[in-house]
């Protein structure tokens, strides 16, 4: 047994559970790749100021919990503690915004890592699958990516997740509201780093998970009353195009999410299956993070979905996915001309697009029909020197144990005719 174990608050992915991680991945991209959105990978770790820059100074992020390291060179790093930040940075070191054609639309797919105590749907190490449209300020791109994300939910057979929606305006209209909010929370019984917080940026301490300090903020004041007329506006076209698309949504006016760059539009999905923990994905606008790193102004929307919380939340609901059978058909050779036909024709099958396994290291038959058993295939193909003596092998079907002889050059036909 091996002396090394994965780190604190990790995990591994193997089979067969990866599978089905490998599916939401696939369910989650798969309506974005049909709405224009292209494929963006960033590296694992970012400069720590683009990260204190974008998502916020007095984040717990940014504060607590990013992995920071210096280099051999000097280099202050971080491991990314989410995708939003790196992929607007991509696109703007790549000129993809000097295009002409606004918005860029982007998605990812990839780990994340934030030092924090470890429970469950709440890791270390974590993957989420987000979408990013860079450069165009319009309610309708909202709407899409909240559209995008309630298709690919649906598609898995969720329907136990909720979500919230809120607007948290914008530079013309949130000073207004910092202001009252801040007069507000100066009269609350809070602890000094929570007051300091509140300095810096009072709607982070709106989404302070514990339990005395939300008792306190029951009377606090709501961003809804302190919008202006172009948000107002704004927003109501969002709720009113996600509606006529069928999407159903709760107004949330207490929504603020955890990072600083949001402007206007902010959503989150949440699962009430999954206990404390029953934020499965969110987002939203954020206006002015271009800006804040170093950019030209590029309004932007976009949103990341968790795939390991979606897996409990898949699990909550009792849903099973429809995953294709890792192996449909399972040769066992026995004798070593056995062993060249059948391997030919396994690497035949795979070209052809059959999933096919071959039984390695000259196990006798009974040892080899246990692999095959164990390998899920639908069909085993069986053969030894009498079965080519007289040109064919012994096609099993696992499930019915009904077993055939078909000719040694029928078998990639006959195969993928059974197996549609």
């Amino acid at each position: 047994m091996s002396t090394f174990k994965a780190p604190k608050g990790t995990y591994d992915l193997i089979p067969p559970d990866s599978a089905k991680y490998l599916a939401v991945r696939e369910a989650i991209a798969a309506p974005l790749r049909n709405s224009g959105y292209g494929y963006v990978e960033t590296p694992g770790f970012e400069s720590v100021e683009l990260f204190a820059r974008g998502v916020g100074e007095s984040t717990d992020i940014v504060t607590k919990e990013m992995y920071a390291f210096e280099t051999k060179g000097g280099d202050r790093l971080a491991l990314r503690p989410e995708g939003t930040a790196s992929v607007l940075r991509a696109a703007l070191e790549a000129n993809l915004h000097k295009s002409g054609n606004l918005p860029v639309k982007l998605w990812y797919s990839g780990s994340y890592y934030r030092y924090e105590r470890p429970q469950k749907g709440r890791y270390r190490h974590f993957s989420q699958v987000g979408a990013e449209a860079i450069g165009a300020e319009d309610p309708a791109l909202d709407a899409e990516l909240i559209i995008l994300a309630d298709q690919a939910y649906r598609s898995l057979g969720l329907r136990n997740f909720r979500i919230l929606l809120n607007s948290l305006g914008d530079k013309e209209c949130r000073p207004l509201y910092r202001t009252a909010l801040q007069d507000f929370l100066r009269g609350l019984d809070l602890d000094e780093d929570t007051l300091r917080r509140a300095e810096i940026n009072p709607l982070r301490v709106l989404d302070d998970k514990r339990p005395d300090v939300q008792k306190q903020l029951t009377d606090a004041p709501l961003l809804r009353d302190y919008l202006c007329d172009a948000c107002k506006a704004y927003h109501e076209e969002v709720r009113e195009l996600i509606t006529a698309a069928g999407v159903s949504f709760e107004d949330d006016a207490r929504l603020v999410r955890g990072l600083d760059y949001y402007t206007r539009t902010t959503f989150e999905f949440v699962h009430d299956g999954l206990g404390s923990q029953s934020a499965v994905g969110g987002g939203g606008r954020y206006d002015g993070l271009s800006e804040m790193i170093g950019g030209p102004a590029l309004p932007s929307v976009g949103w990341a979905l968790g795939v390991d919380r979606t897996v409990l939340a898949l699990e909550a609901e009792g849903v099973e996915l429809q995953l294709p059978a890792a192996t449909s058909v399972f040769a066992v050779p026995l004798g070593e001309e056995a062993r060249r036909v059948l391997f030919a024709k396994v690497t035949e099958l795979r070209k052809n697009g059959v999933a096919a396994d071959f039984s390695y290291g000259g196990k006798g038959l009974k040892g080899a029909m246990k692999n095959a058993n164990r390998s899920g295939a639908r069909y085993a193909i069986v053969a030894g020197e009498r079965d080519l003596a007289e040109g064919v092998v012994q096609l099993k079907d696992m499930e019915s144990g009904e077993q055939v002889a078909i000719g040694v050059n029928e078998i990639v036909a006959e195969l993928e005719s059974r197996l549609g």
